[in-house]
Formats: structure tokens, C-alpha cells, sequence
């Protein structure tokens, strides 16, 4: 029994600082921003050069 609740105390504590880690660091990806729902999904290409002739369904070709 002591030792699950040590692994609690742990598993808390470790949350914590990764919670307080990414606070700190700020968002990942600054230029993304949330769409509100019912909003169509943005058009265009998908943001990688030289990637046209490429199968995207998984596939092997």
C-alpha cells in the first residue's frame, strides 16, 4: 500500500512539473489558432514543398 501511494505522490508530482514546464515554454505552434465550430476547414496546399506526387491514403503505390 505504500508504495502505490509513493507512485501517486510521484505520478502527481511529475504532472506538476510538466504542467508547470509547458506553461512556462508557451504554445508549441504560435501561428495556429482555433477555429470555431461549423467553420470549413482551410483549402491549399499542405504546407510541404516537393510533397505533390505523393499517395496520401497510406497505400504503397
Amino acid at each position: 500500500m505504500r508504495a502505490a501511494a509513493g507512485f501517486a505522490a510521484l505520478l502527481a508530482a511529475s504532472f506538476a512539473v510538466a504542467f508547470a514546464a509547458g506553461s512556462l515554454a508557451g504554445p508549441v505552434s504560435p501561428g495556429m489558432h482555433r477555429t470555431e465550430p461549423g467553420t470549413p476547414p482551410a483549402t491549399g496546399t499542405t504546407g510541404r514543398p516537393g510533397m505533390g506526387g505523393m499517395p496520401m491514403e497510406g497505400g504503397r503505390p
